[in-house]
Formats: C-alpha cells, structure tokens, sequence
C-alpha cells in the first residue's frame, strides 16, 4: 500500500465519534477541505427549500450510489471556513449510531471524487497550520478526549484555553528581550551602554527556575492523567481483599474466612481525590500445591513489578511476621511500597513498625490516613494546585531549555564574549518555540499527532 501523502488540498473525511454496538444514539462524519460542501450536497439530499447556510443545521437523507434507497435520516451541518475548527470548509453529517448505519453513510462519503479518509490527528493538524490552534491546545485535545478524572480534564481545559501557550510564550518572550540585548552589544557593544552581566544571568536562571517547576509539575500530573497501578500483597487472610472493596465502595472481591480464597489477580478502577488508580488485588503468596493457585501467585509477582506502588497488608492483630518480612523482601527493587497494618479494630495499642499506616478495612477507621499515605508515596499528593500541567514531549522541551539556560552560569563563569552566550539563549528560545509551534517542523507533527485517534 502506498503511503498517503498528507496534502493540506485534499478534502478529508472519517468518523468523528465511537461507534460501538448498541452505543450511541448518534455518530458524526466529519468532512475538511475545499469540496466538503460540494460532498456534502452531492451525498446528503434535503426536501423542501432548505438555504445552505453556513451554520446552520439542515435535514436529509443519505441515498445510495442509485439514490433508490435511503441509507439513512441524517442532519447536516455546514460550517464555512475560516469560521470552523480547521479554519477550511467543514461539513458534519449526523447519523444513526449503529455500526451498520455509520459504516453506510461512510462509504457513500469516500465514494465521492476528492476525497480520503483522514489520518489520525488530521482535522487538529490542520487547525494548527491554519491557525486556529496552537500546538498545546491541539495536544491538550487529545489530552482532554482521553482524561479518566475530573481533575485530569480541568488539566486538559486549562491547555485547551491556552494557559500553557500564554506562559511558554511570556517565557520565550522574555529570553527574546535577552537575546536582542545581547546581539545589540555583538554587533555595537562600542556605541552602546555596557551591559550589566550579572542582571542578564539573574534574569536567565530565573526563567530556567520557572521552567524547571513547570517541568516537577508537568511529571506530578502524569498521575493525574494516565493513573496508578496500585497492587496490594500480603498474607492470605490478612484482609487485602476487604481493603479493595472498602477502597471500591463495592463488593468487588469475595471475603471469607477461608486462608487463600483470591485465586487470581482482581482489578478494580477508583479515583481518589481526583486521581485515576487502578487497585490490584493480588492472589495471597504462598507454599501452595494447587495449581490454580500457583497460576494466581505468578500473576501476582508479575503485578508487583509493573506497579507503581505496592502496599504490603499486614494483620494488625498479630503484627509482623518472618512470612510478612519474606513477602517485603519480593517486592522488586525501586518499586515505591508502603506498609498497611489492617484490622486495626483488633489491634493491640498503637500501629507497631514497620507498619506506616494502620487501618480497619471492615470498619473504615484510619482510610483517609491510607488514601493520603498512598499518594504521598507515589507522588501525586497535592495535585489539586496545580493549574497547569505539561505532558512528556513539553517536559522534556521545557527541561533542555533549562538546561540550556544552566549553561550561561559556565559562560559568566568563565567570562567569555557576548556572542558565546547568544549560542546556548538560542537553543533555549528554539526549545521553548516547539513546544508551542513557533518552531514548526515536519517532524514535530509526526510525533503530536501520530498519538491521536482518527477523527480528531
């Protein structure tokens, strides 16, 4: 198959919302490009005398190649550019959200002369070249359409309204004026006032200090946005599957008195305090003969090397134990854990170490203490003040700036001529403009939009 040349004349179409059987009242075609309208009226047939204006909704039917048959009852929106997402001539065709119904209405629009499914990410593509979007906005997009929390999505909204294109830029504007002073002094530094080098080093790492917490934000918020892996481990019986369901509010593993009554891996999606975690109720490790057991075992171990934290239930009652201290010892290395005494209802005085949190899974006394002692271990404490939160490829732009910028201390260190400086300021600048698309390249959007579903 050849592959598809991404040409900004083309007029590109796919579905713009998921389509599931039995989901879905209603699904959206989406067309972009200089013959969307032309498309639009070729395959959509409205009665009566309905005015083609632009935004405005009108109603039709979608007929077949022979426009015999009626496909199906659809309402068009025509959107004219540069008034639409993409800044071009955009139509949306609402149909049925059946498989079938959408599958239909598809073809009929691909049929027509001109026009190509879009790649992924094409329509926000565009509204960045065209100007509609910068390149945050477009990412948070995407970043808003895959949010699992309410604080993810007010993450999302906070880079859809431009808050991180409007501190990027206030940064990059900053080491512009930098920059301009230095070039002046480069090229007339004999006609102009001498340039005050320890104000200009103060000024630049006082941006890279801005951009470096940025940067411990943006990784802070990775939580927010894609969750935790939570997996609990412990002795059979000491009570992690009562701690899933009191976490779960739900009944969502069975508890009983019997020692090993886990057998597999159970998995249940919570949100504490506005952050995704998945929890892992792991199968009790153990010396076991039987063998549906020992299958749950080994998924178990394989749980605690991909969580992000381990939480090692311990019974309260009894207090630590060699088979407790056994099962500290497989938690893989580098893996965050923390030590929960359950049964804190049975327990005898205070919480004894090396347990940090003590907590009654069948009564609730000391949950609040837990669920904060969880997020503290893995770093996603506090979240809720963050306003802003940029993702892995803005981090890591906003992170060589920075470093860019430390090495003007070496420089100043080092008392070399202006225009040594300027190097490593245009590097900064250069870094901080990808982030938002000043520095527009080919390669930079084959990396943003790669990551986004068809249809956006």
């Amino acid at each position: 198959m050849q592959p598809i040349s991404l040409n900004p004349t083309d007029t590109i179409a796919a579905v713009a919302t998921a389509v599931a059987p039995g989901q879905g009242g209603i699904a959206v075609i989406r067309l972009s490009g200089p013959d969307a309208e032309a498309i639009g009226r070729a395959v959509v047939v409205c009665p009566g005398r309905q005015d083609w204006n632009s935004h405005r909704i009108l109603y039709g039917h979608v007929l077949d190649a022979g426009r015999s048959r009626r496909l199906d009852e659809v309402l068009l929106l025509l959107m004219r550019g540069p008034r639409s997402f993409t800044g071009e001539d955009v139509v949306e065709i609402h149909c049925h959200g059946g498989v079938i119904a959408v599958q239909q209405v598809l073809e009929r629009v691909l049929a027509q002369p001109g026009v190509r499914r879009a790649l992924p990410g094409e329509f926000s593509q565009r509204a960045v070249l065209n100007g509609r979007l910068d390149l945050t906005q477009a990412e948070a997009i995407s970043e808003l359409v895959a949010a699992r929390s309410r604080r993810a999505a007010d993450l999302a909204m906070a880079g859809l309204d431009g808050g991180i294109q409007q501190r990027i830029t206030a940064l990059r504007e900053r080491l512009l004026d930098q920059l301009t002073e230095l070039e002046a002094r480069v090229d007339f530094e004999e006609d102009l006032p001498p340039l005050d080098g320890e104000a200009l080093l103060l000024e630049l790492q006082t941006v890279r200090q801005e951009l470096l917490a940025l940067v411990a934000d943006g990784e802070r918020s990775d939580s927010v946005r894609s969750g935790l892996r939570v997996a609990l481990v412990g002795r059979p019986n000491v009570g992690k599957s009562s701690l899933l369901n009191r976490l779960s509010r739900r009944e969502r593993a069975i508890v009983t008195e019997l020692p090993g009554t886990t057998r597999d891996l159970l998995e249940s999606e919570i949100v504490l305090d506005g952050v995704p975690i998945t929890l892992l109720d792991t199968a009790g490790i153990r010396a076991t003969q039987d063998v549906v057991e020992q299958m749950g075992i080994a998924r178990s171990e394989q749980a605690l090397a991909t969580a992000d934290l381990v939480l090692l239930i311990i019974d309260g009652s009894i207090g630590w134990t060699p088979a407790d201290a056994a099962l500290l010892a497989r938690i893989p290395v580098g893996v965050p854990r923390l030590i929960v005494a359950n049964k804190a209802d049975l327990q005898q005085g205070p919480c004894q170490e090396p347990a940090e949190v003590s907590v009654s899974a069948l009564h609730g006394d000391g949950e609040e203490q837990l669920i904060q002692a969880l997020l503290g271990a893995c770093g996603a404490a506090d979240t809720g003040g963050m306003l802003l939160a940029l993702n892995q490829r803005q981090r890591d732009l906003a992170a060589a700036a920075a470093a860019a910028l430390a090495r003007s201390r070496e420089v100043a260190e080092q008392q070399l001529p202006w225009d040594f400086w300027t190097i490593d300021l245009r590097d900064a600048i250069r870094a901080l403009g990808e982030i938002t698309g000043e520095e527009l390249t080919e390669a930079v959007l084959d990396r943003v939009f790669s990551r986004f579903c068809i249809g956006k």
